[in-house]
């Protein structure tokens, strides 16, 4: 009950965490660049949002963007960052999908035990593998814009995308560390302690008929 539980838990929090993904690379409010003060910017229609597909400029009643499509010309820290959450997002697809199918509530016929368990921690480390790219991008990016731009402060996306590597991070340390093989090893010695008790069982009584055969001899 108590692995069930901990299974539960690790896959709401995973699934959490890659929604988090997904809306921080959907996104473009990753940080907020200004080189004066934010209302002398807004007057001036200089504050940018800047994400990973456009930049973004902010004023008064106005939000326009524009994309960034020439990929040759785009930083390092921009086409890494595309690169990593963009295979982050996919990763997380089938490691949710195989954490769901490795549910107790969830049978495949006769599927034994440890093929979920297997299931539950490849899933597990596909979630780390999500969290440990998303994490990358989401710190690489605002240094790479700091450094090519004056950054004012971080957007809405990016603290999404943070929350979301932390908790396919926390999720995914469940499902790997809380999943073990532990329940063929019990099968195991159910099976031989119903084995030791049918053969206990049907002992006794060979001996009562031997004795009685051997004083019928006498």
């Amino acid at each position: 009950m108590g692995n069930s539980c901990l299974q539960l838990s690790g896959f709401l929090i995973s699934f959490l965490g890659w929604l988090g993904v997904v809306i921080a690379i959907s996104t473009n409010d990753w940080v907020i660049m200004c080189k004066y003060g934010l209302n002398t910017c807004k007057k001036m229609d200089e504050l940018e949002a800047k994400g990973p597909w456009a930049e973004c400029v902010i004023s008064t009643g106005l939000y326009h963007c524009f994309s960034r499509s020439q990929i040759l010309d785009l930083p390092a820290y921009i086409q890494t960052t595309r690169a990593l959450m963009i295979a982050g997002s996919i990763l997380g697809l089938p490691a949710v999908a195989m954490v769901l199918m490795s549910m107790p509530c969830i049978n495949f016929g006769n599927e034994p035990q440890g093929s979920k368990n297997k299931r539950t921690v490849l899933g597990g480390v596909l979630i780390l593998i999500v969290a440990l790219c998303a994490m990358v991008s989401t710190v690489w990016f605002p240094i790479g814009a700091h450094q090519e731009h004056g950054l004012m402060s971080f957007g809405f996306s990016l603290y999404t995308g943070w929350f979301g590597s932390i908790f396919c991070l926390l999720g995914g340390c469940i499902l790997t560390c809380c999943s073990s093989d532990s329940s063929s090893p019990r099968s195991y010695q159910d099976n031989n302690r119903f084995y030791y008790s049918k053969q206990g069982a049907g002992n006794p009584p060979a001996a009562p008929s031997t004795n009685h055969a051997k004083s019928a001899h006498v």
